[in-house]
């Protein structure tokens, strides 16, 4: 037996040094999962709301529908597209950018800055600022036309092709156009005929009857707004880039302001040289400094903020009690990324046990901005008509989705694929909403609720807008 088993160990020897000659290992059969988890670094999530759109980081539960659970209404709250910046980060950037051209003008830029001459300044024309982009892979038009077909797709079954569906859009311009176009990616050739365009003025005397609710008294956070600069990794990039430019004078507010181009360029353009100027622990430490802004003021960490996303998440838990019989199946509305976190602070969603602290960077916090409100970020309650399983009963259910990420709530996730059932939604919201009108101090003249979900115009004649936001002042002031 033992000379069979030699014979044997030779043969095999002498056949797999004629298949593979040159002493190459026998492949082995590629396994189902990767065992691979890199560095889970990529920038965009460390730009905050400043750059171009990607989907959040969930649990890995499915975005289909639980098994046995159909999607009955859905309900979306959207940011608007990438876009240029707006007036004062455009000056904050030009800035920046004027010190380095200045230093250029006699010197060449070396070391990580000496793509500087080569590099083309990429807003041409001070009409931009501001506007949604419409050119590159990340263009912000493109992404809210493409969000539209992909929900077309996806809630085909809740929309019959005929019937007419009213939109909602905060009154400013490149949010009424990222509506609009997700209109014409979800409706197509029928949107001008089957959508009812609202749009909802940004104005403060909208009182609760808004979808950019301004809280007339002040933010109960005392940190808000000396955020910017408190990494000291901008002080150290500053002092990096400074060294290899002797002579040149950056300090940690430039460094802010050229972390700030990089994102906005990238919402234009393919590629941004300014990714690659600064190093993973120096975005690291931008990333964060935007989730303290998010926090403190317009999140969790600010009470005023709490109570204007209540409004919004009171009205869509109305809305999800009527059902689609009573309510309709499709809601959709556009507004600014400070209009959402608020929401997700009333919900519950992305809320620290703590405060974040402002003196150094923790790594078990929670809330990170570039997973729910980079630019096209948007937020989506689906209720759901469940069948009864042998771990759940037959039933209404609910779930969050946050850029296509399904996000359980934490007190509430026994549901299928970790939904909540409708009931008791109702009784953990109402648990966490706040009174915005006390809170606040809404005047008395303004508006007390939001109705506009139910007091809308059924006109399709604002679906191409031409003329001034201001001009439906008197459909949501009634």
């Amino acid at each position: 037996m033992m000379k069979f088993r030699v014979l044997l160990s030779l043969a095999f020897v002498v056949y797999e040094s004629a298949a593979y000659p040159f002493g190459s290992h026998y492949p082995l059969p590629e396994g189902q999962v990767s065992q691979t988890f890199t560095d889970n670094f990529n920038p965009v999530k460390n730009f905050g709301g400043n750059g171009p759109y990607s989907d959040g980081r969930g649990f890995g539960i499915s975005r289909d529908p639980p098994e046995g659970c159909s999607v009955d209404q859905v309900i979306m709250l959207h940011r608007h597209g990438e876009r240029y910046p707006d007036v004062g980060v455009y000056q904050t950037i030009e800035k920046a950018i004027n010190k380095l051209t200045a230093f250029e003008a006699n010197n060449t830029l070396e070391g990580d800055l000496d793509f500087f001459s080569e590099w083309d300044f990429w807003i041409h024309n001070s009409a931009l600022i501001a506007q949604e982009t419409t050119t590159g892979p990340y263009a912000g038009l493109l992404d809210g036309y493409s969000q539209g077909t992909e929900y077309a797709a996806r809630y085909k079954n809740l929309w019959d092709g005929k019937t007419k569906v009213p939109m909602f859009s905060s009154g400013y311009q490149r949010i009424i156009e990222t509506a609009r176009k997700f209109g014409e990616g979800f409706f197509g050739r029928n949107y001008s005929e089957i959508v009812d365009m609202n749009i909802i003025p940004e104005d403060a005397a909208q009182g609760a009857n808004s979808l950019t609710p301004s809280c007339h008294a002040l933010k109960t956070s005392n940190v808000c707004g000396n955020l910017t600069h408190i990494m000291p990794e901008f002080s150290v990039a500053a002092e990096r880039l400074n060294k290899q430019n002797p002579g040149l004078t950056l300090n940690s507010t430039d460094v802010y302001a050229l972390m700030i181009t990089a994102a906005y360029e990238l919402n234009a353009n393919p590629y941004s040289p300014w990714i690659d100027v600064f190093t993973r622990e120096e975005w690291i430490s931008f990333g964060y400094t935007q989730d303290l802004i998010y926090y403190y003021c317009d999140g969790p960490g600010d009470a005023a903020s709490v109570a204007a996303g209540s409004l919004y998440a009171n009205a869509t838990l109305t809305l999800m009690n009527q059902g689609p019989e009573k309510a309709g199946k499709l809601y959709f509305s556009f507004c600014h990324d400070v209009n959402i976190t608020p929401v997700l602070a009333a919900i519950g969603l992305f809320t620290p046990k703590e405060d974040l602290p402002v003196d150094r960077l923790p790594f078990t916090y929670d809330y990170h901005s570039g997973d729910f409100v980079p630019m096209g970020g948007h937020l989506v309650f689906e209720r759901m008509t469940c069948n009864q399983t042998a771990n759940n009963e037959k039933g209404v259910y609910v779930r969050a989705v946050v850029n296509e990420a399904v996000i359980p709530f934490e007190e509430c996730s026994s549901g299928p694929g970790f939904s909540c059932s409708l009931s008791n939604y109702t009784t953990y919201l109402n648990s966490k909403l706040k009174d915005f009108n006390a809170v606040c101090k809404t005047p008395s003249s303004y508006p007390q609720e939001l109705t506009f979900f139910w007091n809308y115009n059924d006109t399709n004649q604002y679906d191409y807008q031409n003329g001034p936001v201001s001009y439906q002042l008197g459909l949501t002031n009634e």
